[in-house]
């Protein structure tokens, strides 16, 4: 398995990160990618990629809830991360109108420029989505059939939007974490099993967030992404293991290649 969002970098996992690590690996994760934040995550993803070189991947972005007053001074570091280390992905970019728009015209600036690097640095986008789902295709749609390639982080959208995403280009995914295991997730399952074929779907965790069932409740970490799997094997109507061989070819041929 691959868990394409995890943020096992945060210091949430100060305490126990080598186990962490080690339950992952138990499970059968061979790969973890961590989204960045913002010019103060840098140094905590660097640290632990380096500490775990070939298993943790990190990615460069500014997230969109980082998006203040010195967003121009916060780009700048994030485009000289970019082009002096290597990086397997830009991300965590995107837009967020959950908590409120008074950055929205900022994070819409910002989000283009990291859509406009990725074509330039031929890097694959991890796109945040909340509240502003229109709003990111609108923007994506400009770049579509321009080597555009991207995955749509945790998505939770209707049959419409899911229809839309994967109209944006064949290097388009959506990425699928604990959410599919809530009660309260039926017309999401709904959703990608009648629109999403499993050739078009990444697992991920977002840990420490989203912990899937039977995990709600606690730290979410990147050992629970095989909760993903299994609930994904269930929608699907096939084995873990057929499962796990297309949402990792589908992660190799995004982020990998």
């Amino acid at each position: 398995m691959i868990d394409t969002h995890s943020h096992i970098f945060e210091q949430e996992f100060d305490e126990d990160i080598e186990a962490v690590i080690a339950r992952a690996q138990s499970v059968g994760v061979e790969k973890i990618l961590l989204p960045n934040i913002d010019v103060e995550s840098i140094e905590r993803l660097k640290t632990l990629s380096r500490k775990y070189p070939n298993y943790c991947f990190p990615m460069m972005g500014l997230h969109p809830t980082s998006v203040k007053e010195d967003y121009k001074e916060q780009l700048a570091v994030i485009r000289n991360e970019l082009t002096t280390n290597k990086y397997v992905a830009i991300g965590e970019v995107g837009l967020d109108f959950y908590w409120d728009r008074t950055f929205e015209r900022e994070q819409i600036e910002v989000f283009e420029t990291q859509i406009e690097w990725s074509l330039e640095m031929q890097l694959p986008l991890s796109v945040h989505v909340r509240e502003s789902g229109e709003e990111t295709l609108c923007l994506l749609q400009k770049y579509a059939g321009k080597g555009l390639r991207a995955v749509i982080h945790s998505f939770t959208g209707d049959e419409n939007m899911a229809k839309k995403f994967l109209t944006l280009g064949e290097d388009v995914y959506l990425g699928v974490n604990g959410i599919i295991t809530f009660k309260k997730s039926e017309s999401l399952r709904a959703v990608l099993k009648q629109v999403v074929p499993l050739n078009k779907i990444v697992i991920e965790t977002d840990s420490p967030y989203l912990s899937p069932v039977p995990y709600r409740g606690r730290r979410n970490e990147s050992a629970y992404v095989v909760e993903v799997l299994r609930k994904l094997s269930e929608i699907y109507e096939k084995t873990v293991e057929e499962v796990e061989k297309i949402t990792n070819n589908n992660a190799k041929m995004l982020f990998f290649t």
